[in-house]
């Protein structure tokens, strides 16, 4: 299987995606962490990819869990329950799965808010313009380690069940396969994955697209804790 930083299209568009970045730590802002997205095996056929694409997260999209989030000039309000991974430790590229495995403190659950203001046709230009992420809620409740076995997750719109997994590996990959991948993708375009980072693992269940009539969102994961999010325009 070819490496994803050798087909031509990321490698002319990650360097420009963490060219930004970079301006944007060094305009102030801080960097939080990392994001895959179009890892289902549906959206790899798609793109004619072999593991999914990576972007950033910084501080400034960060949302405490219970917050509200203005959607006021959004396109395409978009939102994808995960579970953000936080590193324990520094992951150099070129490594093994056991080690991926080893450096993962924790396990907790996420939201994910993205705006959906590019066609799904173009994956350089959804890698430049960071994969539609916009923001992450996160919260508080932990799982130590990298198992998910046990896990369960359930997702909700204005308080009602919209999606529901008892799998969270099924539709995203194993954790350790994906910071495996996040840092050797890294690695390759001069970046590093280091202790304190946090990587949302992609939507365990399919997206929401978030219309109007959504005022709040909730995900649970079983038995870590919830986080929610509400929104104003």
């Amino acid at each position: 299987m070819a490496a994803l930083w050798n087909d031509p299209r990321i490698a002319r568009s990650m360097p420009l995606q963490l060219a930004a970045r970079r301006k944007r730590i060094a305009d102030g802002d801080r960097p939080l962490g990392w994001k895959v997205g179009f890892g289902a095996p549906a959206a790899m056929e798609k793109f004619r990819i072999t593991a999914p694409l990576v972007g950033y997260l910084m501080q400034s999209g960060r949302v405490l869990s219970g917050d509200s989030v203005s959607l006021r000039g959004w396109t395409k309000p978009a939102a994808e329950p995960e579970i953000a991974i936080t590193m324990g430790r520094d992951l150099p590229a070129g490594g093994d799965l056991a080690a991926a495995s080893q450096a993962i403190a924790s396990l907790s659950p996420a939201i994910e808010l993205a705006d959906v203001d590019l066609p799904f046709d173009d994956p350089e230009a959804i890698i430049k313009g960071n994969i539609f992420q916009r923001r992450v809620v996160l919260g508080t409740h932990t799982r130590s380690g990298a198992s998910v076995q046990g896990l369960s997750g359930i997702f909700s719109s204005n308080g009602k069940e919209i999606g529901r997994t008892t799998d969270p590996e099924a539709m995203t990959g194993k954790l350790p396969v994906i910071v495996r991948h996040v840092a050797d993708l890294l690695g390759a375009f001069g970046e590093r994955l280091t202790a304190g980072d946090i990587i949302i693992a992609g939507s365990v269940v399919p997206p929401l697209i978030v219309d109007t009539m959504t005022t709040g969102l909730s995900f649970q994961l079983d038995p870590v804790g919830d986080v929610t999010v509400n929104f104003t325009r």
